[in-house]
This record gives structure tokens, sequence and C-alpha cells, in this order.
């Protein structure tokens, strides 16, 4: 009390307490181990790497347009009236032609999301944790969710997607994306053991921990997909839910096609990607390289990728960002 008191006299008289010369420690997370501490430092210092990476790909891109648009207007002031008119006629022709080209390519995907509801791979995402997850990692597992929409809604032969345990502030994060609401997908807020009760037997839950191997997708089963950023916090939970539940489990055969450079956790979003490689191409060891980063992977198994300061490599990158620039909400 007396020192609250001082403290407060003295902020009044202007003064500021020195700091302390030996401050405590910040509390670490009791439930992390010291490898678990660094590997988590790590994955932060990714992230913040990738958030500056990002805000100057953003700015490079204001910039580019600018330059282009400055560009244009400074072709036209060339030009004589009739040139000018002629050019720009040009130039909104080709922008009518690009957008009759989307517009038609959005109504062939809505075609195969709604005929993936009959006949397509069902497959779930378990969204359950959220209460385990801090508000950045659901915000990251809100993007990988967004990411599997869109790759899902390119492929030939899409499967169609449950968002189970949709609710909190999982659900508002959701809500918050652009077009969520037109998304040709199952929201289920209730769990996938009530949604699918009457085919319990039809659950297969992938987990890495699992002894079970999946070598063909049956198109007669569920797959569930954990949804969960756990950053080695929370390892065997799906398959302990699993087990509780009574529902069968799988893997995916990583280890007779490629050697990890640590375990074969992967996040949602690569997971549902292999499947839909594989749906598409019965070629699990094409859908393995084609999805899992080299960052991931022994130096033996790089096969024409090369790592970039740890990210995943260019193409991957450079796909994902094609994939993202084209609006999923349709």
């Amino acid at each position: 009390m007396n020192t609250t008191m001082e403290a407060m006299q003295n902020e009044q008289n202007g003064q500021v307490n020195p700091p302390d010369p030996n401050p405590s420690p910040v509390p670490q997370p009791q439930s992390l181990s010291k490898n678990a501490q660094k590997k988590l430092l790590k994955q932060q210092k990714y992230e913040a790497k990738k958030a500056e990476k990002k805000a100057q790909m953003k700015e490079q891109k204001q910039r580019d347009a600018e330059r282009k648009r400055k560009e244009w207007e400074e072709k036209l002031a060339a030009l004589p009236e009739d040139e000018r008119l002629k050019l720009i006629d040009s130039r909104k022709e080709l922008r009518r032609e690009r957008m009759e080209k989307r517009s038609e390519e959005r109504g062939q995907k809505i075609q195969r999301l709604t005929q993936a509801k009959e006949t397509g791979q069902n497959i779930v995402v378990d969204l359950e944790f959220s209460h385990l997850m801090t508000h950045s990692e659901i915000h990251s597992l809100v993007q990988q969710i967004m990411y599997c929409y869109a790759v899902n809604g390119r492929c030939s032969s899409p499967a169609h997607i449950w968002l189970t345990g949709c609710e909190g502030e999982m659900e508002t994060q959701l809500q918050r994306l652009p077009g969520f609401d037109k998304w040709i997908i199952e929201k289920e807020k209730q769990s996938y053991i009530k949604a699918f009760s009457d085919r319990k037997d039809d659950l297969v839950y992938l987990t890495a921990d699992s002894e079970t191997v999946l070598h063909e997708l049956d198109p007669t089963k569920v797959y569930i997909v954990g949804g969960l950023v756990d950053r080695n916090r929370w390892k065997g939970i799906t398959m302990k839910k699993a087990e509780e539940q009574g529902i069968h489990t799988a893997k995916l055969p990583i280890g007779a096609y490629m050697k990890m450079s640590s375990s074969q956790v992967l996040t949602v979003n690569q997971v549902i990607e292999i499947l839909l490689k594989f749906l598409e191409t019965k070629d699990w060891k094409d859908s393995f390289f084609q999805v899992i980063p080299q960052r991931k992977r022994t130096e033996g198994d790089s096969e024409n990728c090369q790592e970039v300061d740890g990210e995943d490599c260019e193409e991957e990158t450079e796909k994902k960002k094609r994939c993202l620039e084209v609006p999923s909400h349709d």
C-alpha cells in the first residue's frame, strides 16, 4: 500500500520511478518444453518475416499499378484523337471479354461444387478446437480454410467440404471473409458426430498418430481433418479424440514416398490439397511432392525445388498467390 501511495505521489510531482535493474523474466507457458519454446519462437519469427514480405509485396503492387496508369495516360496523350479513341475502345473490348470469361468460369465452378454435394468425396474440417487456440492461430486457420475452398473450386472433380463445430470466434472470423455466406460448403455448428449420426462407421479421422495407413480414398467414407494450429502444444489430441468417440483413424502414406525433416504433421490446407490432388491423379507420390513444401522434406527429397529462407519454395508461394487472387466466394 505504501509503495502504491509513493508511486502515485511521485507521478503527481512529475517524478518517474527508475526501471527495476533486475526485472523478472517473462513467464513461459508451463505446458511447453524448452524444445517446444524454441520451435514456437522460430515460428513467430517466420510469421513476422512473412507479414513483412506480404506488406512489401503489397506496396510493390501499388507502385506497379501507379506506374502502369501513368504509362497509359502518357501513351494516350501522344496519340492523335482518332487513334486515341480506337485504343480506348480496344481496351474496353478486351476488358469485356475478360469479364465474360471470368463469369463463365465462375458458372462452371458453381456447377462443379453443386454436383460435389451429391457425388463428391466428403471431407470434414473439425473446428471444435478453437478454444485451444489464440486469436492469431484462429486467424491462421481461417486463412487455411479460405485457401482450401479456393483450391477445391479449381478442381475438375472437387470434394464436398464440411465445417463442423463452427461456433464462437471461429465462426465470427469466417463470417468476415468476403462472400463466405455464398460458399458452396456445409457449415455446421454441431459436431461431425451429430452431423453424421447415421453414418458413424463411415467416419475416418486423419491423424499422423494412427497405425492404419490410408492407401485409397473410399467415396463412401467421410474423412475428417483436425482444424488445429497447435504449434506443438497438443500432440496426439486428434487421435485421442477419435479413440474416445470410437471412430476409425488413418494416416496419409507419406513415409512410403518421402522422408520428412521433422514430424509428419501438416497444415489443414496441405492435407486437404493432398486429398484433392489424389482424387484427380490417383497418385500419392505426385500429390505429396506437389503440395508438401521443401522445408518439411529432407535434402534427398528436394526434386527441383529449392528452399527459400526457410519458407515454401517460390513455385509453391506463387501457386498460393495465384489461387487466392481469384475471388473465392462464388
